[in-house]
């Protein structure tokens, strides 16, 4: 089962590729910008993440795919990596599910030599682990 974590790192790596969110049934698209700020998204996703989950929202699907994202916060579905382009893409677990991954219409992607989408980073955490990974080397004053 998807946890909602991952439906939302789904929708954000997505996001930072540029592809929509179609809410109400198909007759509004939604795109945040910025996804990610600092250590957490941003209150424009996090914001778009809440009018998802509204029932007045009706179907509310990526881009690009038949899977709403009700049905991916479902035990029916996890999320797991293309195999093409290693972006998230949601998986059945029981039956047969679409094989096209959203990333079928991005005529630039995969693209190497650009940075991959990215959850956000505490990387204030991060320092702190490398610091702490460190040797600690004693000192003689001489």
């Amino acid at each position: 089962m998807a946890s909602e974590q991952q439906v939302k790192q789904y929708l954000s790596y997505w996001f930072q590729l540029g592809k929509k969110v179609l809410i109400h049934n198909g007759r509004e698209a939604l795109l945040p910008k910025p996804v990610i700020n600092g250590d957490c998204y941003s209150e424009e996703f996090e914001k778009c993440w809440q009018q998802i989950l509204l029932p007045e929202s009706g179907d509310c699907y990526l881009e690009g795919t038949d899977e709403t994202i009700a049905q991916l916060l479902t035990p029916a579905w996890d999320v797991s990596s293309c195999s093409r382009c290693a972006m998230p893409v949601p998986v059945m677990n029981v039956g047969v599910a679409s094989l096209v991954c959203p990333c079928f219409d991005l005529s630039s992607w995969p693209n190497t030599e650009l940075p991959t989408p990215r959850s956000p980073i505490d990387t204030q955490r991060r320092l702190k682990d490398i610091r702490d990974r460190l040797p600690i080397v004693n000192q003689k004053d001489d």
